[in-house]
């Protein structure tokens, strides 16, 4: 399986996905801004693997702090991570998480402290997978036999802990004895489906064709796609899903045409709070990510 992020020797260590599929390149992070940083460039993304990092990132804040203004140095951490990508929910998820543990162990000593954070965030990391292997499983029903799948962005096992959401379904369909092909789509503008997506079924051994954005709707039309799997950033209380741009454009052809269309997430992609998808906080990046390709003009 793909180590996307680990614990090691007291640093956050993750696959740079930056730069697959040209190199496999692991980069370990010594301080939670280093962690930050690597949410923040997409060094690591994906919903669920983003809010993986910001536990360990946090665990890793605390095992550097001082034992004076503690509390202080904890909500300075817990800030850093909030503000590095506002629309996966996984990330405010999990650093809820980890600051309710943190308040009920309010004047333990900080070394028993730093033990049971890092504790919660490999729990965390833990539970990711054991969640995505059993979306997987339930999904893999849905998976029409002998058909070729389209999947949007990445939503595998670079994009949680391991093994994936969309993915897993994939992968899980695949390891019941069905014969699938996959269609990615590339994924304007940073190609996570062209650099990230075929290279995990390529590891895996899982046929897939790499096709443009726009190419989707001439499959969909044609009968070739049995259904689409895509993950999900954040999905509010009315069933309304955001994920990477493009999405959108995808489920609209999937409906036009009669193919069936699923989203493959975990339980902390829901958000509650927010009512509907006008209200889901949509990410701006930088505009050179349209007009630049690996530090090169396009």
């Amino acid at each position: 399986m793909i180590e996307t992020i680990q614990w090691i020797d007291g640093r956050v260590v993750m696959i740079d996905q930056t730069r697959l599929p040209l190199e496999e390149r692991y980069v370990g992070c010594h301080t939670y801004e280093e962690v930050a940083a690597a949410i923040r460039n997409m060094t690591i993304r994906g919903a669920p693997a983003i809010g993986v990092a910001a536990a360990m990132g946090i665990a890793l804040g605390l095992l550097h702090a001082g034992p004076s203004n503690l509390d202080a140095q904890f909500a300075a951490i817990c800030s850093t991570l909030a503000e590095t990508r506002p629309t996966a929910v996984n990330l405010f998820w999990a650093i809820g998480r980890m600051k309710r543990l943190y308040d009920s162990l309010r004047g333990q000593p900080l070394d028993s402290i730093r033990h049971r954070m890092i504790e919660e965030a490999l729990r965390i990391r833990e539970e990711d997978i054991r969640i995505c292997r059993e979306i997987g499983r339930n999904g893999a029903p849905l998976v029409p036999d002998r058909r070729t799948i389209l999947t949007h962005c990445n939503a595998g096992a670079l994009a949680t802990a391991g093994y994936g959401t969309a993915l897993g379904v994939i992968r899980a369909a695949v390891e019941a004895g069905k014969q699938v092909d996959v269609f990615a789509d590339e994924t304007r503008p940073f190609l996570q489906g062209a650099r990230l997506t075929v290279w995990e079924l390529q590891q895996d051994h899982i046929p897939a064709t790499l096709i443009t954005d726009n190419m989707a709707g001439h499959f969909l039309k044609s009968g070739r796609i049995g259904c689409v799997v895509v993950g999900a950033d954040r999905i509010a209380a009315n069933g309304d899903v955001a994920n990477k741009i493009g999405t959108y454009s995808v489920a609209v052809l999937a409906k036009e045409n009669g193919v069936p269309f699923f989203v493959a997430a975990p339980i902390s992609t829901l958000d509650l709070s927010v009512p509907s998808g006008d209200s889901i906080p949509i990410e701006q990046r930088a505009p050179s990510e349209v007009t630049h390709l690996f530090g090169h003009p396009v």
